[in-house]
């Protein structure tokens, strides 16, 4: 049988093989970037296994707890996520001074050692705090744990302790809103002239008397910061 159409035969035949090519390609770049999203998502699973290994049931079941608020509160706003997990720390642990739950002077630990103990310390809160909302998807550039001095004794004292907390920035230039361990209520940071910033820095950057540094690793000034996000790592916590 004679080919109607001969010069079309093989015009078709080389795109079909380009298409072929193409989807190849496409899957095989789809199939790298799938590898590297599970390799980069928390491992909950293993997360709340170890709580219950090395902290017990109570702890386990915290850790449960905040891995539905993870689950429900994924698709709600940054308004919403802030309250949620600001309300979740502030009444689910006890404020506790690192000498207590760590025999340590100062220790920042991981979320999941401070839900595990149930308790922790001001540094604790705010970084608690800080990987769940980054876990809810807000970006580093509108958190930042901040180192400040707290004035405590009332109005017209001069006395001041180290604290920390956690600022949302909704715009860079904006007023943050500040989540304390201390203070139910998110206030911005005009409403808490109690606190004087010293430093402030996430994963990302790290900020000095207001002037930025974030083309340097935080990590290298701030060891502390560093321990805990290698451990958070191996117990299976990381940032996408």
């Amino acid at each position: 049988m004679p080919v109607l159409f001969p010069r079309l035969v093989p015009v078709m035949s080389q795109r079909s093989r380009a298409l072929a090519a193409a989807l190849r390609s496409l899957c095989a770049a789809a199939a790298v970037a799938l590898a590297w999203l599970c390799a980069a998502a928390p491992d909950l699973d293993r997360m709340q296994s170890q709580a219950a290994e090395r902290f017990g049931s109570t702890a386990a079941e915290l850790v449960a707890a905040w891995r539905r608020l993870l689950g429900e509160s994924a698709a709600e706003t940054d308004a919403d996520k802030l309250a949620r997990v600001n309300t979740f720390f502030n009444r689910r642990l006890l404020f506790e001074d690192d000498s207590v739950v760590w025999r340590q002077n100062d220790y920042w630990a991981t979320p999941l050692e401070t839900m595990g103990r149930g308790a922790g310390d001001c540094e604790d809160f705010a970084i608690a705090k800080y990987m769940t909302l980054r876990l809810l998807g807000v970006p580093a550039d509108k958190l930042r744990l901040i180192y400040v001095r707290a004035q405590i004794g009332g109005p017209g004292s001069t006395a001041s302790q180290a604290h920390m907390v956690l600022g949302y920035f909704a715009a860079p230039t904006d007023e943050p809103l500040v989540l304390d361990n201390l203070i139910s209520e998110i206030r911005p940071a005009a409403r808490r002239p109690d606190l004087f910033p010293v430093f402030s820095f996430n994963d990302e950057g790290l900020w000095v008397a207001g002037a930025s540094t974030s083309s340097a690793d935080p990590t290298a000034r701030l060891s502390r910061w560093r321990d805990a996000l290698d451990r958070m790592r191996r117990e299976g916590l990381t940032l996408p």
